[in-house]
């Protein structure tokens, strides 16, 4: 190629070169422009919609105040409302106090003018009473004209006649009061001779808690407790008893606290021993059977009790709850024998006083009664006995006897406190309630040495078989007022160191003597 046409296509190449770059620089140019133009647009916009949005801020915010506004106004109102409220009442209570005002006035106004008008009848009454005072003198005068007699005379003879009329109004008197005197003093004899009684004691063979039944082979024994022990469950739950099945040889052992429901479960046993047939249904079939003779056993051995008594006419079904207090026991006491022995120190007690011998032993008999169905009923059986004579229509004083006899109710008669005196001296004698002699003084040494303790205190004594408790004090250094207190002390300290049947009556009796000789 030469040299023309090269340099030719060099220079044809920068001019295409130059060219590029113009229109490059042009298409930039316009390209720029128009950017600027689109941020000119933008921008405008921006401040559009930022003024749009000021404009909404502005007239939210209106809003806003315009509503807090309305609320403080509302808000106010209520504020006025209720001061205007408060003002009403105060201008009542201003009114009200004003009317008051107003008639206290008044009644002082009244009131000084009452007194005005006492003032002058005090004045016409101290001048009526001069008059009165002189008319009387004259008429003393006057009478002693006529009667011959002076006014002490007058006074004498009218003192002589109202001493004569007194004395014989005083004989009188004195009369009736020997007799009410010879009266009490009747009844309180009685009192003490039945409270002496209590020092008897006698001889008592107490209950057990458990009972043996004989098996015929140790065979039995299996078959009593049966298949995975069904047997013997079945009999416990029938029975309510406690069946005791250890090493003793051809022997079951039944314990339970209440003798009825051993009595039961043995008769059960052994009808079930003898019969050979030992499973659950058998068991229920005569267990049943068994309760339904018991029933009828215990009414005839609640006649059998009246009966031995000597007393008739006792509702049935306070003499079916005699029988069963035959297995009820008390301290490991028999209550039916308990009741029965009372009965009898009623009577003998009750016919040395010239009292009704057969009501006595009634009263003794059923004194017990309510702890046939103490286990039932709440309360002290005492109480719900004196309810039961109560509703079979028992008399009074025998109701009153029952209720008394542990002193859950005051006693009203002599035959109360019979039932009280029997009732200590069968149950809380040595003996009565299976406790060793030596215990039992014990017992009694301990009471005494509890009072003792006590400051003030000089002697004291248990006695009726450590149900009461008397303490002497020096009156010199215990007060009557102190006695009292000295009294719950002891009581207190007794109930917390020592542990008794039933209940311990504590007495402290304080006496001032004072002598002299006549010389």
């Amino acid at each position: 190629m030469s040299f023309d046409i090269i340099l030719a296509l060099i220079i044809g190449l920068a001019g295409g070169a130059a060219a590029g770059y113009i229109l490059h620089r042009i298409i930039e140019g316009k390209r720029l422009a128009e950017a600027k133009d689109l941020a000119v647009r933008i921008l405008e916009e921006a401040r559009k919609e930022a003024q749009v949005t000021k404009e909404d801020a502005i007239v939210q915010g209106q809003k806003e105040l315009l509503r807090e506004k309305k609320e403080q106004e509302g808000e106010i109102k209520e504020r006025e409302n209720s001061l205007k409220a408060k003002e009403q009442k105060l201008a009542a209570k201003e009114e009200r106090l004003e009317s008051k005002l107003e008639t206290i006035s008044q009644k002082e106004a009244s009131v000084i003018e009452l007194e005005k008008r006492l003032a002058r009848q005090e004045r016409e009454l101290e001048d009526r009473a001069e008059v009165l005072h002189a008319r009387e003198e004259e008429q003393e005068r006057r009478l002693e004209a006529v009667a011959g007699l002076t006014a002490e005379e007058a006074k004498q003879r009218l003192m002589q006649e109202i001493e004569s009329r007194t004395r014989h109004d005083s004989a009188k008197m004195i009369r009736a009061i020997e007799m009410e005197a010879k009266e009490i003093a009747d009844k309180k004899a009685k009192e003490v001779i039945a409270l002496a009684i209590h020092r008897y004691a006698g001889d008592f063979v107490a209950e057990q808690t458990v009972t043996a039944v004989t098996l015929p082979s140790e065979e039995m024994k299996g078959r009593i407790i049966g298949r995975e022990g069904r047997n013997i469950r079945a009999l416990e739950a029938a029975t309510g008893v406690d069946l005791i099945i250890d090493d003793t040889p051809e022997t079951v052992i039944l314990s339970a606290y209440s003798p009825l429901r051993r009595e039961i479960a043995k008769q059960s046993l052994e009808r079930l021993i003898t019969d050979g047939r030992i499973h659950p249904a058998r068991i229920e079939d005569i267990v049943a059977k068994v309760e339904k003779e018991m029933e009828v056993k215990l009414r005839q051995i609640g006649e059998q009790a009246t009966f031995d008594v000597g007393v008739h006419g006792i509702h049935p079904d306070l003499v079916r709850l005699l029988g069963q207090l035959q297995y009820r026991t008390s301290y490991s006491q028999n209550v039916l024998q308990h009741s029965l022995e009372v009965a009898f120190l009623c009577g003998v007690m009750a016919a040395e006083l010239g009292l009704d011998e057969k009501r006595a032993k009634r009263a003794g008999l059923l004194h017990d009664i309510g702890k046939a169905v103490d286990h039932e009923i709440e309360g002290p059986h005492a109480l719900i006995g004196a309810d039961l004579a109560k509703k079979f229509n028992e008399h009074r004083e025998i109701v009153n006897a029952i209720a008394a006899h542990h002193e859950d109710q005051p006693a009203e008669t002599v035959m109360a406190i019979l039932v009280q005196a029997a009732d200590a001296l069968s149950g809380a004698r040595p003996g009565a309630r299976k406790e060793l002699l030596q215990n039992y003084v014990k017992r009694l040494e301990d009471l005494e040495n509890i009072a003792r303790n006590f400051d003030g205190v000089s002697k004291a004594y248990a006695i009726q078989a450590g149900r009461e408790l008397r303490v002497m004090v020096e009156p010199e250094r215990v007060p009557d007022d102190r006695t009292y207190l000295l009294c719950k002390d002891i009581a207190k300290q007794i109930e917390d160191n020592l542990t008794y049947p039933g209940q311990i009556k504590v007495t402290v009796i304080r006496e001032k003597r004072a002598s002299e000789f006549a010389k």
